[in-house]
């Protein structure tokens, strides 16, 4: 089974992407863990991707296309795989169709997990992170705590950056502009499965599945 996981920030697509990756038993493809192992293990395109990050540019579209390309043609991926952060433009996705035709690969389904922008600003503004194991938590889970409930350190957590309410509705402007149309592109060929996110972490999945099995 082939899947891309679509939706915006602090929907819980991450979070989904992982269990269903353990369920289906296939890969959970996230693009910034792929750009960096592309990195790491200094290929081809991880170079010409790092002397761009360097620069704080965005990796082009060739570039992102070709490491997932890489990724795709490995074992693990030959019975399926999510993606999860990609692709991120229109033009992402019309290279993605194309070179899904070229690994013979005719079927891929797009999960659109939607909520509303109110209620996701809230969330991600209701989020904090340990300095030490970087495990994120709502602020329900961890009020009264004085320690990290992961790795135990005390008065460890914060508010990052990308959980600001003014970062996260530029976050949201970016996704808008740039992102919406891909969702457009999808649904115009009719591969989108719509779930609302808002709800617990299993009522969403048992949605996903129910929808995917249908």
């Amino acid at each position: 089974m082939q899947l891309i996981l679509f939706g915006a920030p602090g929907v819980g697509k991450g979070t989904q992407a992982k269990i269903l990756s353990a369920k289906l038993i296939i890969p959970h493809i996230s693009t910034g863990d792929i750009l960096r192992q592309a990195v790491k293990e200094q290929t081809d395109l991880g170079k010409k991707a790092q002397e761009t990050m360097n620069r704080g540019d965005l990796v082009p579209d060739d570039v992102m296309v070709g490491i997932i390309k890489e990724r795709l043609n490995k074992l693990d991926c030959k019975n399926g795989f999510i993606l999860d952060g990609f692709p991120r433009t229109k033009i992402q996705a019309v290279a993605l169709d194309k070179l899904l035709k070229e690994l013979n690969i005719n079927r891929i389904a797009v999960i659109n997990i939607y909520a509303d922008e109110k209620e996701l600003i809230k969330r991600l503004n209701s989020r904090r992170a340990c300095k030490k194991c970087g495990n994120i938590f709502s602020l329900e889970k961890i009020d009264g705590l004085d320690k990290c409930p992961n790795c135990d350190t005390e008065n460890s957590f914060y508010l990052r950056d990308d959980d600001k309410e003014d970062v996260i509705r530029k976050r949201f402007k970016i996704f808008k502009s740039t992102t919406i149309p891909v969702l457009n592109y999808y649904q115009e060929r009719g591969k989108v499965i719509s779930v609302n996110g808002i709800g617990s972490i299993e009522d969403v999945n048992d949605l996903i599945l129910a929808e995917l099995w249908n």
